[in-house]
């Protein structure tokens, strides 16, 4: 893999203050981690109150920026949903409208954010997801199976849901008897790996609802850790030595016991946040308060774990989000964009191979995972896997029209009462069908009733244009 060129800074204007952000696939929308209760949603600006987005002099030619510039108004529209601080945010990866937002609140909502910039605060999801009686502070999708959410929270339970019906799918209690910092899935998303807070890595078979694998204190600090998968199956893990230095482990499933890679940096309190593209097995890690990104080529072969160049700029990031794949220019050689949370702007960071041809480069774009779900929840809720819908780069990628997400409620009659948890949508559950018929009837009443009116009207304004003319 050839070493990409580390990206120039560029020097955004201030923005409102937030904590963390990420990007839609189709790499026209982000939103933001934000302190207070709203998100931000609008073409390329950073989250959290309206500020200023990204604005910049010329850069260097590993550093693009084609995203409009300059101040935004401070009554840009936001996404203002919660009533607690939102934690984490998600995008769809089968529907590039589509967000999920968890919070203080304890409830996960989904959004359908339009491709036009709306005029007024979006203020009612699609669903809201209640079953966690504490915070919320991790959410991601399931990468094959169509309308697959998870939710983990302050109460240690992980929480699947399905969000096209708006309906819990299971619930993972007693799997973690502390904090779960990290979760993520397998690329086939028939495994969860998490972090937790106890210490133990695990890895997770969600439909058995077990424990498949465990590793105690992977690393030896008090710190933190994070656990992501590799694409072929291996798991990274980031975390603290006793001497406090930063570490980044890789692991085989087939023997738990010792790292097959360990790789030590330097010391510092920040955490260690891993992004990993599966296309050209680079990890990129970037710590809490740092000023650079780090990354690494994983390989199957020893020592598994090459370093190949850090990024160094003069500010402290607060938060990074990361473009998916098919977000990227491949025209320009982009093989990873950052988005950098600042206290008061949000940097992009795009990092190129240098190429002299103007060919597509296959080595550097395989086919990437696209937008089409491989299954649908309830086949993979039966036991049913299946690999990513695979798409080609090569003409660069064409997002879909905008698909809407519709949550079809399955009459309340036909299930056991509801536990203490439940799920809901923005609409009421127990609204019977006959009474939706008889509303829709009563609307279509008025329809023609108001269109008679019209009608009246007009004709009443042209009778009094020809009194008034005296052509009557």
């Amino acid at each position: 893999m050839p070493r990409p060129a580390p990206p120039a800074s560029r020097a955004p204007g201030p923005a409102g203050a937030a904590l963390g952000l990420a990007w839609g696939a189709a790499g026209g929308l982000d939103a933001g981690v934000c302190s207070g209760n709203e998100a931000g949603a609008w073409s390329s600006s950073c989250s959290g109150e309206p500020g200023i987005p990204i604005a910049s002099p010329a850069g260097t030619p590993s550093h693009r920026q084609d995203l409009p510039t300059g101040r935004v108004d401070k009554n840009h529209p936001l996404v203002t949903g919660h009533t607690a601080p939102v934690l984490d945010i998600d995008w769809c990866p089968h529907n590039d409208n589509v967000i999920a937002s968890a919070s203080e609140d304890t409830t996960v909502m989904v959004w359908q954010i339009p491709d036009y910039v709306p005029t007024r605060n979006m203020t009612e999801p699609i669903v809201t997801l209640e079953g966690h009686s504490k915070r919320v502070g991790i959410l991601t999708w399931h990468p094959t199976a169509r309308n697959v959410l998870l939710s983990a929270g302050g109460d240690n339970l992980l929480i699947l849901w399905n969000v096209g019906t708006g309906e819990m799918l299971l619930t993972l209690a007693d799997l973690h008897s502390d904090l779960i910092y990290s979760v993520c899935w397998n690329h086939n998303g028939s495994l969860l790996v998490t972090a937790c807070k106890d210490k133990h890595v695990r890895v997770v078979d969600p439909r058995q609802r077990q424990v498949v694998a465990e590793k105690a204190k992977p690393h030896d600090g008090a710190r933190p850790i994070r656990a992501i998968f590799m694409a072929d199956g291996k798991i990274c893990t980031t975390g603290f030595s006793k001497m406090s230095e930063r570490q980044l482990a890789l692991w085989d499933l087939k023997n738990f016991e010792e790292p097959i890679a360990l790789q030590e940096m330097d010391t510092s309190n920040g955490v260690l946040l891993p992004f990993y593209d599966p296309d050209s097995n680079i990890v990129y890690l970037c710590g809490k308060g740092d000023s650079s990104i780090r990354y690494f080529e994983i390989t199957g072969e020893a020592p598994y774990v090459h370093y190949l160049s850090t990024y160094s700029s003069k500010e402290p990031q607060r938060g990074m989000g990361f473009m998916p794949k098919r977000g990227l220019d491949v025209s320009k050689c982009e093989i990873a964009r950052f988005f950098k949370l600042h206290e008061r702007k949000c940097e992009p960071i795009v990092m190129t191979v240098p190429r002299k041809s103007d060919l597509f480069q296959d080595d550097l774009y395989p086919d990437t995972p696209g937008p089409e779900p491989a299954l649908e929840a309830e086949e993979w809720l039966a036991g049913k896997d299946a690999e990513p819908v695979l798409v080609s780069l090569r003409d660069g990628y064409v997002p879909l029209k905008n698909r809407e997400l519709k949550v079809t409620r399955k009459n309340i009659l036909d299930r056991p009462p509801p536990g203490p948890r439940r799920s809901h949508s923005s609409g009421d559950a127990a609204f019977s069908r006959p009474s939706l018929e008889e509303v829709l009837e009563e609307i279509r009443a008025l329809r023609q009733t108001v269109q008679a009116q019209e009608k009246r009207i007009s004709e009443l304004e042209h009778k009094l244009s020809q009194f008034s003319n005296g052509t009557a």
